[in-house]
């Protein structure tokens, strides 16, 4: 519901229940409301928000004037004049998400409805001593390649989100979790990409983001606590709790990839995986279940599919996986884990099936299973999402 039905004289800007902040809260109900339905008329919007005809007028009068509605044709067929549709203007502002991995550096560029204009891979070496010294570099020109795709220059950005394996210290401002990606722990990063792209620079975990498109439009659309368990060279997990990700002291909560547990290797001084969607451990829970150490359980030279296909080599990834999240379901009772990554995709529902049969017994709480749907790269997905909601918190703001 919106705040209020009628503007009345301008108050003090800031001011809790002005009409100024009023109609702010009026205006981003609506631009919310056009984001979710689409276009829709001025009639649907006043039955949606509960304004009145001419408050509603009023509105997107002010919002057309600011450049962030226009009308995108009419709607016909009903008894009187037709109906004028009212849209996001999709030149509002624009978002840039990435995502790192060591083998090189995705961006995508898209309008603030989330449509993708431009796409760029630049293919870098993590560890080659020259990308060590020019990651942001890299970054930029990523970025430029899909900016020049969509006919933008850097002055149209308005935010930008990086998903990378590790996550960054709150404290320290450095990269941690991840030794394979070396030419992103300097203190300066965030600064350094900022000012190579010309906006503010989000860095954070790619499975993180996983879980945020999960959230968005995956398996986890209606649930405010779950994991996200991701599966793949690395592996990771990303904990919602009351909808809100979990975090930890120093960005790593859901490092389950050095987690202890039977039959693995002790992960000692941190030297082992990356706990995220790029790893290559040799000890912990990811020593057990990345897709590096699934494909030799066959004896080698396998695929993943050519291995979830023989019975004995499923039924040992779906005993150790459940293993994993037993542990993590013991100590936060989600409603939902959802399994992504290579090996989730390629065990399908033989492999959550025979993971929900392993994990009775091994937690009290026992979490609905599911395998992630998600079509494309989650991680730029969960990227272009949180660049979308930092773009339109800015954006939006009429107040």
């Amino acid at each position: 519901m919106a705040a209020g039905s009628t503007p009345g004289t301008p108050g003090t800007p800031g001011t809790p229940g002005t009409p100024r902040v009023l109609r702010a809260m009026n205006d981003r109900a609506v631009l919310d409301l056009l984001v979710a339905h689409g276009p829709l008329t001025r009639t649907r919007i006043g039955e949606l928000t509960g304004l009145s005809k001419p408050t509603t007028s009023q509105l997107l009068g002010r919002l057309e004037a600011a450049a962030l509605v226009h009308t995108t044709g009419s709607l016909s067929g009903r008894p009187g004049p037709n109906a004028l549709l009212y849209e996001i203007d999709p030149g509002a502002g624009h978002v840039a998400a990435l995502s790192a991995d060591p083998t090189g550096i995705t961006a995508l560029v898209a309008d603030i409805t989330g449509t993708v204009l431009g796409r760029e891979r630049v293919e870098a070496d993590a560890v080659a001593e020259d990308v060590r010294h020019r990651t942001a570099q890299l970054v930029a020109e990523a970025v430029d390649g899909a900016l020049r795709q969509a006919g933008l220059g850097h002055d149209d950005l308005r935010a930008a989100v990086i998903g990378t394996p590790g996550a960054i210290d709150p404290h320290t401002g450095q990269l941690r979790y991840a030794p394979h990606l070396p030419g992103w722990h300097s203190r300066t990063l965030r600064d350094d990409l900022a000012a190579v792209l010309g906006t503010p620079v989000a860095i954070e975990n790619d499975v993180n983001l996983a879980a945020v498109a999960e959230q968005y439009e995956g398996a986890a659309q209606d649930f405010d606590n779950y994991v996200l368990t991701w599966l793949d060279e690395g592996v990771g997990a990303a904990i919602v709790l009351g909808g809100t990700l979990l975090r930890g002291a120093t960005g790593g909560a859901g490092e389950i990839g050095y987690m202890p547990l039977p039959g693995a290797p002790l992960v000692r001084g941190g030297s082992a995986g990356s706990g995220s969607a790029s790893g290559g451990g040799d000890g912990g829970f990811e020593s057990l279940v990345s897709a590096y150490v699934v494909r030799e359980l066959t004896g080698g030279g396998a695929t993943l599919a050519e291995v979830m296909a023989d019975d004995t080599a499923l039924d040992e990834v779906a005993r150790r996986i459940a293993t994993g999240i037993a542990a993590v379901v013991a100590v936060v009772d989600p409603e939902l884990v959802v399994l992504s990554g290579s090996v989730a995709q390629a065990g399908g529902d033989k492999l959550r099936v025979r993971v929900e049969e392993e994990l009775t017994g091994l937690a009290l709480p026992r979490p609905q299973i599911r395998i992630s749907e998600l079509d494309g790269d989650p991680i730029l997905t969960g990227a272009l999402r949180s660049a979308l909601t930092q773009a339109r918190d800015q954006v939006f703001d009429t107040a």
